[in-house]
């Protein structure tokens, strides 16, 4: 029988609506990974892009069905943490929650240092120095509470999306100064492989799933996460399709893909708007995951799968003051100490063993707290499996031996003294 799973010491603060929960989640996934992105699934999918592109938005789909009907049923902090506890056992809802905080924390490093190519061109340590400083303040700005982390979202969301409709006009309403050779070649395992890039660009939903207990509303979990998951299929695929018209076979070696657009219709003058604009996105994928990872952090140290002292919530602010800081430090630390290129894999690895046991818990729920079909969740464990044998096998690897270490570590925590 799976563990109950209480909530001991101090509850957070309901303090957010439901719009707020949306922009968090929009911030997450209207991250860096648009500007980027899709440059390497265009080299991995060829003419089959936007075949890998609905194939990512399906398995995303059926994750954030899973996500939205557990955090229904379970408006507490800990995502998939608390669902694969309460749903399955303690052991599942461990690795869930170990994936996310290991992933995620990998993916920090990766959204502060990306805010810095743009911010702060050049690289050496003044970028690595820029980086560490937005991590810093950010999560000076998260420890003053909810609402103020998602009015900061609301901003740097507002400015991304500014720049992304930008691009689209621009680009969709002029003609291409030189018409480009177009995408070619397709294979299966490319389809997958760019599904699976594309595919983390939609993982923000989660962060919304994690802030449930903060949520005014609750039951209304389920429809800020349809909501902006529908927002950002549609921004993708307007930027896919963009990329394509004024890029072609480009695309795939593109390392500014959004700003080549626009030089390719002639319009030079919004590549600082678009850099101004992947800064901003950077930034608001970097502000919502620390959000996330702090949330998870705190679920696990309640329930003594992390040192107990995680689990303290501020008396003023009403947030994991102890969870965020450590979460800001250890960020901190990697973008100063690592070269994260080669850990993205690392990351989504992590990220899609999160979601297995999300569709997992979710298969499990008695009739009574259904609100999607099973197939939903069968075909969304099947996905997230596939889009795991994609990875880099050192990835994946890797990935293996962090997730057996975790184990063992709780394994030692928990033996009787």
């Amino acid at each position: 029988m799976p563990d109950t799973v209480p909530t001991p010491g101090r509850a957070l603060a309901r303090r957010i609506g439901t719009t707020d929960a949306v922009v968090v989640g929009l911030s997450a996934m209207l991250g860096a990974g648009v500007f980027v992105a899709f440059a390497p699934a265009a080299s991995a999918a060829g003419s089959a892009l936007l075949v890998s592109l609905g194939l990512a938005a399906l398995i995303a789909f059926c994750n954030a069905t899973s996500s939205a009907q557990l955090a229904a049923v379970h408006p507490s902090s800990g995502g998939t943490y608390l669902f694969g506890r309460v749903v399955l056992g303690p052991w599942w809802g461990f690795v869930a929650g170990w994936g996310f905080v290991i992933g995620k924390t990998a993916s920090c490093s990766v959204m502060a240092l990306a805010f810095a190519a743009y911010a702060v061109p050049g690289g050496g340590w003044w970028q690595r120095g820029a980086a560490a400083a937005a991590v810093a303040l950010f999560t000076a700005a998260t420890l003053r509470g909810i609402n103020r982390t998602a009015q900061v979202a609301r901003v740097l969301l507002g400015v991304t999306g500014s720049v992304l409709v930008l691009v689209v006009l621009l680009s969709a309403s002029r003609e291409v100064v030189e018409a480009p050779d177009p995408l070619t070649g397709a294979s299966t395992l490319g389809v997958l492989q760019a599904a699976g890039l594309l595919f983390f660009a939609f993982a923000g939903y989660a962060r919304i799933a994690t802030l449930a207990e903060e949520v005014r509303r609750p039951e209304q979990i389920s429809r800020a996460i349809l909501v902006a998951l529908g927002v950002t299929l549609a921004v993708y695929l307007a930027v896919a399709l963009v990329l394509v018209r004024t890029l072609g076979a480009d695309l795939a070696s593109s390392a500014t893909p959004l700003s080549d657009a626009v030089g390719a219709v002639g319009a030079g003058w919004a590549r600082p708007a678009v850099r101004v604009g992947a800064a901003a996105a950077a930034l608001g994928a970097l502000l919502a995951l620390l959000v996330g990872v702090s949330r998870t952090t705190l679920a696990m140290a309640r329930e003594r799968d992390l040192p107990a002292w995680l689990a303290s919530v501020s008396d003023r602010h009403r947030v994991p003051d102890h969870a965020q800081l450590a979460v800001g430090v250890a960020v901190v630390v990697l973008v100063l100490s690592v070269d994260l290129r080669g850990a993205i894999g690392f990351s989504s690895f992590g990220v899609l063993t999160y979601y297995f046991v999300a569709n997992a818990a979710a298969w499990r729920q008695p009739a009574g707290e259904r609100r999607w079909p099973q197939a939903l969740q069968l075909l969304g464990m099947s996905g997230c499996l596939v889009l795991v044998g994609t990875l880099p096998g050192p990835s994946v690897l890797a990935g293996l031996a962090v997730l057996a270490v975790g184990l063992l570590g709780r394994l030692a925590l928990r033996r009787p003294r």
